[in-house]
């Protein structure tokens, strides 16, 4: 697919969209106390047609965050807890005979919805995990030989703990490149935790309500994509790009995919703050989130460190190196 570099969102239409983003990201930051930019990403997120993983220790959100961003939009919503016992089937469907017909029906899986909450997705095989691959990069599944459209629109938001836990199997390099982009949520500040103390009874994310329609998200999507992206911010991307291709401590640069992403992002960015055309901040604010987890790690730069903090570091290493448009 084409970068596209110079169709441009006319100002005047950003109005009402940018009010309703902003109410938006009012209720979601009501369910996730005292996260501002976690529940930014998140948003950058769905207006790229992205996927979501939220990786982080327990207990600090990452359920809530999820379930109040599918509920903010009047659209379908499933919510899988991925275990070690889980088969595709579970996640896809599956075919069985039925003897009224004397015909094999196809009964659908819980992927077949708007939004899909994989919790705790790294607690399953890898089998499991790899049922999700053709649904989040083809937005359909096949079962049988037959394929299966998917809703739109259609997003996974995947939680995970740390890989240093028990009972893990972390995600393979292809899945992880599915993502759009991955989320460190972090322990509260101490106010933000006061209030989550005193409101211990409930969950934030019951109050949230549906602010959008699924038609407003995807004319809001379609709105992303005709934000303006001059040609010497894609000419930024890419050299950040080539930078992770031949970083001495990594083994893996970001694929096309990857670059593919940092674009729709920083679109998708510029339209949530009212803007219709991308800056360099919302690439230098995008590109760890978005490039960190598609990068792989040398052995001997990740020996006694955790390989995704340090591909994260390189990350932000590389763009203070890569000299800014202006």
């Amino acid at each position: 697919m084409p970068l596209r570099e110079t169709i441009e969102a006319p100002p005047a239409a950003l109005a009402q969209p940018t009010a309703k983003l902003a109410e938006l990201e009012t209720m979601l930051s009501s369910a996730l106390r005292g996260k501002p930019e976690a529940v930014s990403l998140s948003l950058v997120c769905l207006l790229a047609r992205g996927h979501l993983l939220i990786e982080d220790v327990p207990g600090v959100g990452k359920t809530t965050l999820a379930q109040a961003l599918a509920r903010s939009v009047s659209c379908t919503f499933h919510r899988l807890q991925f275990t070690s016992d889980m088969l595709p089937s579970d996640v896809l469907g599956v075919t069985i005979y039925n003897a009224h017909s004397e015909l094999f029906e196809f009964r659908r899986g819980p992927i077949f919805t708007n939004f899909l909450l994989a919790d705790e997705i790294n607690r399953t095989t890898p089998r499991t995990q790899s049922a999700l691959l053709e649904a989040m990069n083809e937005q359909q599944v096949t079962i049988d030989g037959r394929s299966h459209p998917l809703p739109h629109p259609f997003m996974v938001i995947a939680t995970q703990n740390p890989v240093e836990h028990h009972g893990t199997y972390p995600l393979p390099e292809s899945q992880l490149d599915r993502f759009l982009m991955r989320l460190r949520i972090g322990y509260p500040g101490p106010e933000s935790e006061r209030e989550i103390l005193r409101n211990s009874d409930g969950y934030f994310a019951d109050g949230v309500q549906a602010a959008l329609s699924s038609d407003e998200v995807i004319e809001l999507q379609n709105m992303a994509q005709r934000v303006t992206v001059e040609s010497s911010l894609v000419d930024y991307m890419l050299a950040i790009v080539a930078r992770t291709r031949t970083h001495e401590s990594l083994a893996l640069g970001v694929s096309p995919r990857g670059s593919q992403a940092l674009f729709r992002a920083s679109q998708a960015m510029a339209l949530i703050e009212g803007r219709g055309y991308v800056v360099p901040h919302d690439i230098k604010r995008l590109a760890v989130p978005i490039f960190g987890h598609r990068v792989v790690v040398s052995t001997r730069a990740s020996l006694a460190q955790r390989k995704s903090d340090l591909g994260e570091r390189i990350i932000e290493e590389i763009l203070q190196h890569v000299d800014v448009p202006v």
